[in-house]
């Protein structure tokens, strides 16, 4: 069954160009259509500049009522609509005071995608944010559907006067472009590693970058860590039994006293802790996660998953809020206590775990602070070494550097 691949290369014309994202299609469009769809026919269907969203749209729901695989090569901007703080996908008529009337909105790319088949839709994306939606995204990552794969990187809004390249998205191509189409991951794990010299060349945070049911931040090595999603519940245990209920017998009101109202369900700790990072209040989120890992100590104890839970949402909170080191020790303590518990080194979430205190340990200015945690971070190693080959190797060698420092 043929495939189809949509290529859609979007940004404003003008002084709010962020990205010349038009400057990758000739790289793509010189990519075979079956490399680039990964069947042995493809249709291709290229969209440079567009004006209109409703033209956008048009392709895109005709894309996603094809048969067969479809994969999307996304390249623009990201702006957000002032009314609704909803991420939008910059047109080439789009200005900052008509997001919501001139750009494509982004969760209309999910609502198109939503009734494909899981495991039959691929996105990659290279995307610049404006300022706006950067801080935006800090709590609420950028999705396309829980049946869609998403590789790629949002970049944060480049120096003033400068209008930024799409690295990530003309490494893709390139390495299409030899004709062989390696396994997605991998494919997403090189093309981020050609990038590395121009996300070290560029002030500012590092990438948002995206891997199928992870959204990552971070430089290519370490491996960026996937944040933990704030959002979801750990699973607790099946409550017990339910007795049979007793009819209670009706309020008895005191004279001179009414009754008094039902106390409405607490609300979601979650949802209080994106809203906080959403307005910058990070010691507040911090705070919230703080008490309810304490609540989980006393309710489940120590290694237990709920415990383990409020752990990786406060270091990824501090992360968040800009504190590479606080955030480094909480994922160091997770993966001691997971390993404490008699979790084995090579299980994911040890892995994974050890694999985001690395990246936030390479973040850390202080070279004396660098070299207490490097220290720590050696020594678990060792026993975690972890999939990407080098880890270790990679921290020795940072450490010696380190030593040179004051």
């Amino acid at each position: 069954m043929p495939g189809t691949v949509l290529l859609l290369a979007a940004s404003p014309v003008g002084k709010g160009c962020l990205v010349d994202a038009a400057s990758v299609l000739p790289v793509l469009a010189a990519v075979a259509p079956p490399v680039l769809s990964g069947t042995d026919t493809a249709n291709v269907v290229e969209l440079a500049d567009p004006l209109e969203p409703q033209a956008v749209l048009t392709r895109l729901r005709a894309a996603a009522t094809a048969p067969g695989p479809l994969t999307m090569f996304v390249t623009g901007q990201l702006q957000l609509d002032r009314r609704q703080r909803l991420p939008h996908l910059a047109l080439a008529r789009t200005t900052p005071a008509t997001v919501r009337y001139t750009a494509f909105p982004w969760h209309w790319v999910a609502e198109e995608l939503r009734l494909r088949p899981a495991g039959s839709t691929t996105v990659f994306i290279d995307l610049h944010a404006d300022a706006d939606t950067w801080e935006f995204l800090a709590g609420r990552p950028l999705t396309v559907g829980p049946a869609t794969a998403l590789y790629g990187r949002v970049a944060p809004p480049p120096p003033r006067r400068t209008v930024a390249q799409p690295a990530y998205m003309k490494a893709v191509a390139i390495l299409l472009r030899s004709g062989h189409r390696p396994p997605l991951l991998q494919l997403h794990q090189q093309a981020l590693t050609r990038t590395t010299g121009e996300e070290a060349a560029r002030p500012g945070a590092a990438d948002l970058v995206f891997e199928p049911r992870q959204s990552w931040a971070g430089q290519p090595w370490p491996p960026a860590p996937g944040f933990t999603t704030v959002t979801s519940l750990p699973r607790t245990p099946p409550p017990p039994p339910v007795p049979p209920t007793v009819p209670s017998a009706p309020p008895v009101i005191l004279p001179g006293r009414s009754a008094q109202p039902v106390s409405s369900p607490p609300s979601d700790p979650h949802e209080e802790i994106t809203a906080a990072v959403r307005d910058g209040r990070h010691d507040e989120a911090l705070a919230l996660a703080g008490r309810r890992e304490r609540e989980a100590l006393r309710a489940y104890g120590y290694g237990s998953e709920q415990v383990l839970h409020w752990m990786e949402v406060r270091a990824d909170l501090a992360m968040f809020a800009g504190d590479p080191e606080r955030s480094c020790r909480g994922w160091l303590a997770v993966a001691g206590t997971r390993l404490d518990a008699g979790q084995a080194p090579d299980a994911p979430e040890v892995e994974s775990a050890v694999d985001r205190a690395h990246h936030q340990w390479g973040r850390i200015g202080d070279p004396a602070r660098a070299r207490e945690l490097g220290a720590e971070l050696a020594r678990l190693r060792l026993r975690v070494p972890g999939r990407r080959e080098g880890a270790l190797d990679h921290v020795r060698q940072q450490l010696r550097q380190l030593q040179t420092q004051n």
